[in-house]
């Protein structure tokens, strides 16, 4: 089995593969769920398992799974427990950071969104916070961008001066890897809950060439984008979408689960895409 948390990879080839999933938010179906809740929760998680096997059938080898947060949607070790037992049987190294689901359970969730109640809760002591991935050739900075009982995230000051302790004592190609957004995907509804201090992040970053990749999640959508030279890559959810470039909340009812495969190449080259279920 895969140690956790994993602190350094090694490849036969000096390229690393990663696969990236994100959003799961699994629930365990109670009694006091209603049919359409049950039926949201147990199609969340037979996406997630099926999104595992079938990027681990494609004929890619993968050496490491990043899970950018919102791995549940109600706070429970259980559901967690769950998550660790599908990633560790895959014998792949692996690691987790937190998202705002994984901190902050909504109470009256059939309400709408202003209507609802936040709950801060504990991070589960299995995610990550300012972590570091070493291989040959790149280094993987991960980051809990997470405030306890709040949908938007933050870089804290702390965050930002690891960062450039981490790259300034560095000079590898790096990516960083966290739960939310920091630039705007355009949406106004889910721009307005983006990592707080963006902007400050992105001025400390200024001077470092060597920060090559930015992923997340939060957004349950796919785009690139490009900063300071810097990729900036959002994933799809495993579970279900939200419609891209809507001002107002909207699920896009088109677009499959997904998942992002990153091959990051011993000169600082990066390759990336976006699979989806098949079906």
């Amino acid at each position: 089995m895969p140690s956790h948390p994993v602190t350094k990879i090694t490849t036969p080839d000096a390229q690393l593969n990663i696969l990236q999933i994100t959003d799961l938010h699994l629930s365990t179906p109670v009694s006091s769920m209603t049919d359409s809740d049950v039926d949201e929760a147990m199609l969340c998680q037979r996406s997630f398992e099926t999104v595992v096997q079938q990027a681990l059938s494609a004929d890619i080898r993968c050496d490491l799974i990043v899970v950018t947060g919102d791995l549940v949607n109600t706070v429970q070790s259980t559901i967690y427990d769950h998550i660790f037992q599908v990633l560790q049987a895959t014998g792949i190294p692996f690691a987790c950071i937190a998202g705002n689901h994984d901190v902050t359970n909504e109470i009256g969730s059939d309400l709408p969104f202003f209507q609802r109640e936040l709950i801060a809760k504990p991070a589960d002591s299995r995610l990550l916070s300012r972590h570091v991935i070493e291989t040959e050739y790149w280094q993987l900075l991960l980051l809990d961008s997470s405030i306890s009982g709040k949908v938007a995230g933050e870089i804290t000051p702390t965050d930002i001066n690891w960062l450039c302790e981490r790259l300034s004592t560095c000079d590898k190609p790096a990516l960083i890897a966290l739960h939310h957004h920091i630039v705007p995907v355009d949406s106004d509804w889910i721009d307005t809950h983006m990592a707080r201090n963006s902007e400050d992040f992105w001025q400390h970053m200024l001077g470092f060439e060597h920060l090559k990749v930015i992923i997340s999640g939060h957004t349950h959508q796919e785009q690139v984008r490009l900063r300071q030279g810097v990729t900036v890559y959002s994933t799809p959810s495993t579970c279900y979408q939200f419609k891209p470039f809507e001002d107002d909340f909207a699920y896009d009812q088109n677009a499959l689960p997904g998942y992002r495969w990153l091959q990051l190449a011993n000169n600082g080259e990066v390759a990336s895409w976006v699979e989806r279920l098949d079906t």
